[in-house]
């Protein structure tokens, strides 16, 4: 019995990294195909002739690299901007002694996420069009900021919780203040939880498209996703340059995984012990 629950995992297991590298496996190939073998029938789900001209077109014709730097300064400013408004934020909420004042705060944070990113769309453009906000890469990773917020808070707030105010206390006793009691102690103890805010709000950021679409107009400030966006037109899909550019745009997370994938398991697994 034991062997057949075996065989089972292993199977599932195979076919759920199948499907998961799928996609990814053929996006790569796509990328590497020349125009016309994209379309011929039988399909090859190897090219033929690998060539890089798609990647060439994506940097010396599109201006990608543009777009790519534009993406990287956004999400790197915006999840850094979210981290830190978070962290203070979420410790206060964690530290808040009074349980209906924290419930009604993380109902109202709970209530943000189940608002649908396009009813916030036309509002969020009129008020940047009064002030002349739009089309900035800086009005953009502030609303990225702004949106990220809440969810960064309740991460963060979850993490606090489970480092004991014991040790909070301790370090006030031996002569800390409160601001060097939170950056020498309780910061350096949530090093996992910051790498996993970090992570999910650079993730989310990189890959949004709906608010960077409608607020940034011009060639020079376009993102990724609005660039990769654009090689879709009614005259037909460009799916070489489009699975090349893909490929780019996974480049950025897979780094930001890498590097913080032993903190986001830490996380995780010794989060610490909650009083």
């Amino acid at each position: 019995m034991k062997v057949i629950q075996r065989v089972i995992r292993v199977v599932l297991l195979a076919l759920f990294l199948v499907l998961s590298l799928g996609p990814l496996y053929w996006v790569i190939v796509t990328s590497l195909k020349g125009g016309q073998e994209i379309y011929t029938f039988p399909i090859r789900y190897w090219p033929s002739q690998v060539t890089f001209e798609n990647y060439q077109y994506l940097f010396r014709i599109s201006d990608f690299s543009t777009y790519f730097q534009n993406s990287l300064k956004v999400s790197l400013a915006a999840s850094a901007g979210a981290l830190l408004i978070s962290l203070f934020s979420g410790y206060a909420l964690s530290r808040i002694r009074r349980r209906k004042p924290k419930m009604v705060l993380l109902l109202v944070m709970y209530f943000t996420q189940i608002i649908p990113t396009y009813m916030l769309m036309s509002p969020l453009f009129i008020s940047l069009a009064k002030i002349g906000m739009t089309d900035s890469l800086m009005a953009i990773t502030v609303v990225y900021v702004s949106t990220m917020i809440a969810f960064s808070t309740i991460m963060a707030k979850s993490f606090f919780d489970r480092i004991p105010e014991a040790l909070e206390e301790a370090a006030l006793i031996d002569g800390c203040n409160r601001t060097q009691t939170i950056f020498k102690v309780i910061f350096p103890l949530s090093l996992p939880g910051l790498a996993a805010i970090f992570s999910f709000a650079f993730v989310n950021i990189w890959n949004e498209l709906f608010l960077a679409v409608m607020l940034l107009s011009s060639n020079h400030n376009m993102t990724v996703p609005v660039a990769l966006n654009s090689f879709i037109s009614k005259a037909g899909v460009n799916w070489g340059v489009l699975s090349a550019g893909i490929v780019v745009a996974l480049l950025p997370t897979m780094v930001v995984f890498a590097f913080a994938q032993k903190y986001i398991i830490l996380g995780l697994t010794e989060g610490g012990v909650k009083e």
